[in-house]
């Protein structure tokens, strides 16, 4: 004889397999489903370049037909008229970083992408993709704002999204458009009066302020590790900045703190320096190769992220 469940059961059972549906699409919702919001507007970007060109070309004065040199490439090196690069391995902390020197003859030459050149949630390419399609010389992982439906993203001059952090968490990286740093907190300046602004990256915290290290020993980015990959980005003057990506969660190198990382770019003379994302995001491209060892998870491999950020000439 088959038995049937009771009215009150049978409703339990629906009511169970509707939350197990509802968390599920939740979970899709956040990681998986790509929501492509806008294209990347490129005409600001363009008009910033130009702009900057023409200032520098008017600097200069004209040139001689010829007069310019091609860039002189090395392994850990590139050097053209407007850009400087050096990159060093250093043995720290039980750590593997790469140290990246980088000046530049204008801001415009510091530069991010998005995946799919598209403003979305859960829109990801890796870091060496998106560095490939914008032919780039060097590039890292940015904020991965596509993880988040809030904190500031205003990239190549355009403002994508105004909607601020939750206070206490809310610290930004503000670059102006003359190539300076700052940190501001989201719940007290708004997105709409930032003017000359170039870029804003939206992660931390802030790791040097007004040439003071602004972390503790005790400080971390949420639930994460002590000891983890990092990627970082510090400014030392005008146009001179410092980029640290480290290693870490493997055998071989263990990753670096919050603290130990501000401390490398304090030694370095910056005045600022900001935290970006990081863990398996972690990736450091020069020259069409992978500096570091990124690892996402238990694999060796980038992770898909939603931004870089980048030097190039294009």
């Amino acid at each position: 004889m088959k038995k049937f469940l009771s009215k009150p059961y049978r409703w339990a059972a629906v009511l169970a397999v509707l939350l197990t549906f509802s968390f599920v699409f939740v979970l899709l919702d956040t990681f998986v489903i790509p929501k492509n919001v806008t294209e990347v507007k490129q005409r600001e970007a363009a008009e910033q370049q130009n702009i900057s060109s023409e200032q520098q070309s008017a600097a200069e004065g004209p040139s001689e037909s010829g007069s310019e040199t091609e860039a002189a490439v090395t392994d850990h090196s590139y050097q053209d008229k407007n850009i400087k690069i050096t990159i060093d391995t250093v043995q720290a902390y039980d750590t593997t970083f790469y140290v990246a020197d980088i000046q530049l003859s204008d801001a415009s030459y510091l530069k991010t992408a998005l995946a799919e050149d598209s403003f979305g949630r859960n829109l990801k390419e890796t870091t060496s993709d998106m560095a490939e399609e914008h032919q780039a010389i060097f590039a890292i992982n940015g904020d991965y704002y596509g993880f988040r439906n809030n904190g500031y993203v205003l990239r190549n001059g355009v403002l994508y999204r105004d909607t601020a952090r939750e206070a206490g968490n809310d610290e930004a990286l503000v670059i102006d458009d003359v190539g300076n740093f700052s940190i501001i907190n989201e719940n007290a300046v708004s997105a709409d009066s930032l003017t000359n602004t170039w870029q804003v990256l939206s992660f931390g915290p802030a790791l040097i302020e007004n040439g003071e290290i602004a972390v503790e020993s005790t400080s971390e980015v949420s639930q994460s590790k002590n000891s983890n990959p990092r990627t970082a980005i510090g400014q030392v003057s005008s146009l001179h900045y410092i980029v640290i990506v480290s290693d870490g969660r493997t055998e071989e190198s263990a990753g670096l703190s919050l603290l130990e990382l501000a401390q490398e770019f304090a030694e370095r003379g910056c005045t600022i320096a900001y935290n970006l994302d990081g863990g398996g995001s972690s990736t450091m491209y020069f020259n069409g190769e992978i500096v570091n060892h990124p690892t996402d998870g238990r694999r060796s491999q980038q992770r898909e992220v939603s931004d870089i950020v980048y030097i190039g000439n294009e």
